[in-house]
């Protein structure tokens, strides 16, 4: 999916135009993958207002990352806040993605970086549904990739890390070449973990059931949507299950910053309950998306306005 650019970027404290946002090519980052980054969602309110979803939790989460893979962000977590409102502003995004990154800059080669630069940047864009309009009310086609979560004795399975990535975007190609719309990945146990870039739901028989933080990142849309379900008395239960549970669930959805609440209709070419929105995954959906339009007061301690 192609992004649209905006007029500048923030980098390392400052402003600067989008074309000018280089680096040089022996940057670190860019050769062995250390590095950091965030994906947040800005949305337009009903009230003409903007707003920031789980601004404060996601900055956090940048820095957990970056304390995980043992880099120092060089700004403050309260000036980076500041400086995503900011980009926002200047670049006249009344809703749209932010991706803050935190990367390792030219010097040392090899695996060892030593003294390498931290630097920070801050990139948004318009960006409509991840996985398309028609997957949000439809659902979509997943399929159980060949491709292994990562087990958390192998890489820092907590941190956004640009290089883990590497195993997503394999995950991903495979099953889009196949036709389907997203990969399905098991954990080294073979019980379902995540999408190529989501957290994962299953409804059976009324209860909600999510893999457990033990094995998966912990999303903050996964977050919210447990919280929107506890407070409309649907039971949660954080618990492994295998793909043929899966196979049977009634209803299935995939959360994540990108793909919002996106339902899921089949899986390797097995229809989930009806092949439609269930209607948990509706209401579920319904009032996420209530909550990051400013439409549910309940939940506006998520916004942060600009």
């Amino acid at each position: 999916m192609a992004i649209e650019r905006t007029e500048q970027v923030w980098l390392d404290g400052k402003l600067i135009p989008f074309d000018q946002a280089t680096v040089p090519i022996l940057t670190h980052t860019l050769h062995y993958g250390l590095g950091v980054f965030e994906g947040i969602r800005a949305y337009e309110c009903d009230d003409g207002r903007s707003a920031v979803f789980q601004l404060r939790e996601h900055t956090e989460r940048l820095y957990q990352s970056a304390l995980i893979v043992d880099i120092e962000i060089p700004f403050p977590l309260d000036e980076t806040e500041r400086a995503i409102l900011q980009t926002l502003r200047v670049n006249r995004l009344s809703e749209g993605y932010i991706r803050p990154l935190a990367f390792l800059g030219e010097g040392a080669m090899g695996l060892l970086p030593a003294d390498n630069p931290v630097h920070l940047a801050i990139i948004t864009w318009p960006w409509g549904a991840y996985l398309g309009e028609e997957g949000l009310e439809q659902g979509i086609r997943a399929k159980v990739s060949s491709y292994t979560r990562h087990h958390p004795n192998v890489s820092m399975t907590k941190s956004k890390t640009c290089g883990e990535y590497v195993n997503s975007i394999l995950a991903k190609r495979e099953v889009t070449r196949l036709g389907y719309d997203e990969a399905v990945m098991l954990d080294t146990q073979g019980f379902v973990a995540e999408g190529s870039g989501e957290n994962i739901f299953i409804v059976r028989r009324g209860v909600l059931k999510t893999p457990p933080l033990s094995s998966v990142l912990a999303g903050i849309t996964r977050a919210s949507v447990i919280a929107i379900a506890r407070d409309k008395g649907i039971e949660v239960v954080e618990q492994t299950f295998t793909r043929d549970e899966f196979y049977t669930a009634d209803e299935a959805f995939m959360t994540g910053t990108a793909a919002e609440l996106t339902p899921i209709r089949e899986l390797d070419d097995r229809k989930i309950g009806d092949g439609t929105r269930g209607p948990v995954t509706k209401t579920l959906q319904t009032t996420f998306f209530d909550a990051v339009h400013g439409r549910e007061r309940k939940y506006e301690g998520w916004l942060t306005y600009y």
